[in-house]
């Protein structure tokens, strides 16, 4: 009796296949992507000219790294969340949230303290700093030098963001790859009559 090759199930493998070798190239691709937008945002951080506040999401990612200036027009209210300060230590990050004119709300890192407890009394005013990426897509505004009494937070680093990118690609060539053997150890058995 002679033992063919399945089509229906060759055909689903060498698809799956197929498509894991493409999530591999276009990890790939966005392995060399993340890696441009992190050298852009090394760049930013040297740049003395100040940015504009992005006013909408889509200009965010444009100005990250940047310094710039905004006016807080008024303090919509006043947070605690953890952060670290330029030592490193852990403790808490003081954030406003803010109503900036013409672009809307804005969260503004005043500075770092050593606990929740210790809230600051600022009222708003212009602020300097960094923009860094912030909660939703939305940037934050990380104040340099530190308001409100408060110690200096850490800036926001562009090495903290992972590009993780190419161990997904190698993952999913790993994936196309094992399933060619167990196909090819499995067909040989069901050629071979076992």
């Amino acid at each position: 009796m002679t033992r063919r090759i399945p089509i229906f199930a060759t055909i689903i493998v060498l698809l799956a296949v197929a498509t894991m070798v493409g999530l591999g190239v276009w990890q790939l691709q966005r392995a060399s992507w993340k890696q441009a937008l992190l050298e852009q945002y090394r760049q930013s951080l040297t740049l003395s000219s100040l940015a504009q506040w992005p006013n909408e999401k889509a200009a965010v990612e444009g100005v990250l790294y940047r310094h710039t200036a905004i006016r807080c027009d008024k303090v919509l209210s006043l947070d605690a969340v953890a952060g670290h300060n330029q030592a490193g230590e852990t403790g808490w990050a003081q954030v406003a949230r803010c109503a900036i004119p013409g672009a809307g709300e804005a969260d503004v890192v005043l500075g770092w303290a050593a606990g929740p407890q210790e809230r600051p009394q600022w009222a708003g005013g212009e602020v300097q700093g960094i923009i860094g990426p912030g909660r939703n897509g939305e940037a934050r505004l990380i104040a340099s030098p530190p308001l409100a009494g408060l110690q200096a937070n850490a800036e926001p680093d562009p090495a903290d963001i992972p590009n993780n990118h190419m161990a997904y690609a190698w993952q999913w060539f790993f994936f196309a790859a094992t399933a060619l053997v167990i196909y090819a150890i499995a067909l040989r058995r069901r050629l071979k009559g076992k």
